[in-house]
């Protein structure tokens, strides 16, 4: 009986680790990363990652057990520990403490654009401690196997994790908070290049993972940025790393976004408009801007995103003040489907060689062949290490 794809050996340190099939890690992407991703992800032979940045304590527990219904396989919740984060902040009070000057321009915007007054969500205590404890709480108590902190230092909470038989991995940008989290017992560090989506550092992935890479040693490293396909994974063993963090190829699956849809977060209309940039996109598109969430974001541009820039309108940088001021332009966009503004369409540099949808299974079932391929037939082929 012949081999297929999917029954193809490609293991490596993390497979044993996270005991997961192959070396491959779905992004925890916010508003795009669901059980229905994670769960397919998981079942294909990776591991699936819920983003939990959104969600209250509540929403996550229920997206935990929807995962659990979907796969009885490993998978991960994605939220962030950052110190600075204030004690509890609703929606509704960081529109309280908004600057004038933003909101004068905010408006300013709406006017000359013709966006609807509109409002985002009120209700959603959103990148407060109180809600980074609750989460994690909600993660022990359904027993969630891995936690991936995507921003800041999870020291805090890593006794309790490891006490109940978590795995913690740390997303770092740089070598330095690469360190840091290594030496408060981080279990894997995820090193994410400036080629990757969505929030991003300043150094390139080829440089960043050796260094990193060296600079942890022995804690495992997991490379991030600009990897889509079975050359992307080869190249990050290559450079030291046991495995691969992947997010725009999964972002344009058919499984993204899906619960997001079912719950009312997002319309089919945004999604569909999302997933069509991407394929669209070449790999100059993708462009850094803070004026979405006021860090430095790799986001496909729009016409909202270019006006800010070109007036030169103020950018807040204390989370999460320009982020609720964006998504209140953004909810009139939605109402009024104004799609050359739409902003949130995060993607890497490496959408300009994603061309066509495809399920979760098929990305990492041809991320795999393509690896084997690589490492059993062409290197073998092209490259010879015999006597000189």
């Amino acid at each position: 009986m012949a081999t297929t794809r999917s029954e193809k050996i490609l293991r490596t340190k993390l497979c044993d680790m996270l005991g997961i099939k192959y070396p491959i890690i779905q992004a925890g992407m916010g508003t795009v990363s669901g059980p229905t991703l994670a769960a397919a992800v998981s079942n294909a032979g990776g591991l699936g990652v819920i983003a939990a940045i959104d969600l209250l304590p509540d929403e996550l527990r229920r997206w935990i057990r929807k995962t659990k219904a979907l796969t009885d396989k490993p998978f991960a919740v994605d939220t962030i520990f950052v110190k600075s984060l204030p004690k509890s902040l609703t929606m509704d009070e960081v529109r309280e403490q908004m600057p004038a000057e933003s909101m004068d321009f905010a408006g300013k915007v709406r006017k000359e654009i013709g966006i609807p007054e509109a409002t985002g969500r009120t209700d959603t205590m959103i990148a407060s401690r109180q809600i980074i404890e609750e989460q994690f709480q909600v993660c022990i108590e359904e027993k969630v196997p891995v936690l991936v902190s995507a921003l800041g230092n999870p020291e805090w909470m890593l006794p309790q994790a490891h006490a109940n038989g978590m795995t913690v991995m740390g997303l770092v940008g740089n070598v330095k908070e690469a360190r840091q989290v290594a030496e408060v017992g981080v279990d894997i560090i995820i090193a994410q290049g400036h080629e990757g989506g969505g929030h991003t550092g300043r150094i390139g992935t080829l440089a960043l993972i050796p260094q990193v890479v060296d600079a942890v040693h022995p804690t495992p490293v997991v490379a991030a940025g600009g990897i889509a396909d079975g050359r992307g994974l080869v190249a990050s063993l290559a450079l030291g790393a046991v495995g691969v963090w992947c997010g725009t190829a999964f972002a344009v699956s058919h499984e993204a976004c899906v619960d997001h849809i079912e719950d009312g977060i997002y319309t089919q209309w945004e999604i569909d408009l999302r997933k069509q940039k991407i394929l669209d996109a070449t790999e100059d598109d993708p462009r850094i801007t803070r004026v979405i969430t006021g860090k430095t974001l790799r986001n496909l541009s729009n016409k909202l995103v270019q006006k800010w820039e070109e007036e030169r309108g103020p950018i807040i940088k204390q989370w999460p003040f320009q982020c609720v001021l964006i998504g209140d332009l953004q909810e009139g966009v939605r109402q009024k489907q104004m799609k050359e503004y739409h902003p949130w369409a995060p993607a890497g540099q490496i959408a300009g060689m994603i061309k066509e949808l495809k399920s979760s299974r098929q990305i990492v079932d041809d991320m795999v062949a393509e690896a084997v391929e690589i490492l059993s037939r062409k290197l073998p082929q092209e490259v010879d290490i015999g006597p000189a």
